[in-house]
């Protein structure tokens, strides 16, 4: 399965997250691979991902006849504020520069002269977005524009700076990247003004930052319905309203079972059973 951006991209409707795998990221990427991800999140930030070693997988999947053409590449500008000090680019530079920089660093830690997706790791601002928003968000578009990726989105963004950027932007964001809690609908702001926006909703920490929902009976009871997993209802949750969930797990088989979520349907009345869980 394949979901559409709003500039007629397709990109695959579940995404292998590369965060804190540290120096196993290199084996975990073949892992995903081999289970059946097509799709491989990452960021240009030591602090949390290791790109280069996403990178060497990427090596030796080409060698398997996995060759560049065949994945979906995504990864991330992540600002000074989010970084240590192994900085992907020149801290002193201008925002432009940086961007620039942290780009070219990508492509040759990827081995790539193009990127499916390049994402902006979070606004300078906590509330609203600033002129270093700004002057980020147009070194993004730039690159969009040039041809060099093919979707540019942000990630850690709110409902309010959202609709900033979709009503004041020269281009909208493709794709939003979010930590997904349950005791907040699920994001439901955001997803909204994606959802009315034609942007792609990608969800991350579904399993990590809802741990509690596992022990509703609802989820349980659905899971013996279905015959299937805990995780699986909620990614096939996720999959339902719209999202593109993420997964970092780093069991093979779990993999090869997230990728199976989609053999059942849950019902409307369930949908909303997991979508109003403590509230």
């Amino acid at each position: 399965m394949s979901l559409t951006t709003y500039n007629n991209v397709t990109i695959p409707s579940f995404m292998y997250g590369t965060a804190w795998k540290k120096e196993a990221t290199t084996g975990l990427v073949l892992q995903a691979v081999e289970a059946g991800f097509t799709a491989i999140d990452t960021a240009n930030q030591l602090v949390h991902y290791d790109e280069a070693r996403v990178g060497e997988a990427l090596l030796q999947l080409a060698t398997q006849g996995i060759t560049r053409d065949k994945l979906f590449l995504q990864t991330k500008f992540t600002p000074v504020n989010g970084q240590d000090h192994r900085l992907p680019y020149d801290a002193r530079a201008s925002i432009t520069t940086q961007v620039q920089q942290s780009f070219a660093s990508s492509l040759d830690h990827l081995h790539t002269d193009y990127l499916d997706s390049y994402v902006l790791h979070g606004p300078y601002s906590r509330r609203g977005l600033g002129t270093e928003d700004w002057e980020v968000w147009a070194a993004i578009e730039s690159l969009y524009d040039s041809g060099k990726t093919k979707m540019i989105g942000i990630s850690n963004v709110s409902a309010e700076q959202l609709s900033l950027l979709c009503t004041k932007a020269r281009h909208k964001p493709m794709v939003v990247q979010n930590r997904c809690y349950a005791a907040f609908r699920w994001d439901q702001g955001v997803r909204e003004i994606c959802r009315s926006n034609n942007i792609i909703y990608e969800g991350f920490s579904l399993l990590t930052a809802n741990t509690g929902i596992f022990a509703e009976p609802a989820i349980r009871t659905m899971a013996a319905k279905y015959q299937a997993g805990l995780a699986q209802v909620v990614f096939r949750f996720a999959q339902q309203v719209g999202m593109l969930p993420l997964t970092g797990t780093t069991n093979l088989q779990h993999m090869k079972d997230d990728l199976q979520s989609d053999r059942f349907t849950l019902l409307p009345e369930e949908i909303n059973q997991i979508g109003t869980i403590g509230m």
